[in-house]
């Protein structure tokens, strides 16, 4: 959508007067229209491949697929937590390093306050992590 000030003066200069409020839904129609192909497509696909595929299942469709190789063991192992811990750790380090970059782009015109704070964001993952480390979530053995 266009400014005010800009509309206003589009407006003007077809002899017509803009009011502040002023927009039509003509502006919105191309934005309906890709949420529209957006949520039909895959609608559309799904029930393509619904209708395409064989609905036959036998013991081979149904086992798990090992790279090629016969199936060994059950499917369905249990995980020690450990794993878990260690893929949530991962995860939250990786979404700081998400916010460092930003932050560090814009350094300069954040200044010390942007600094403090985000030292302080810094230090409550840190605390975190001594935490999990002391706990002896990432010990393997």
């Amino acid at each position: 959508m266009l400014p005010y000030a800009l509309r206003r003066a589009r407006g003007h200069a077809r002899g017509r007067r803009v009011f502040p409020g002023d927009c039509g839904v003509v502006e919105y129609v191309p934005i309906l229209i890709f949420l529209g192909v957006a949520t039909l497509f895959p609608v559309a696909t799904l029930v393509i491949a619904r209708l395409l595929r064989p609905s036959v299942y036998n013991k081979t469709k149904l086992e798990a697929y090992e790279c090629g190789v016969p199936p060994s063991g059950e499917a369905r192992a249990r995980y020690p937590v450990r794993f878990y811990i260690i893929a949530v750790l991962f995860v939250v380090f990786d979404v700081e390093t998400i916010f460092l970059f930003p932050w560090a782009v814009k350094f300069k015109a954040l200044g010390v306050f942007g600094f403090i704070e985000m030292l302080v964001f810094l230090g409550i993952l840190l605390v975190g992590f001594a935490y999990a480390w002391k706990k002896g979530a990432l010990e393997w053995v």
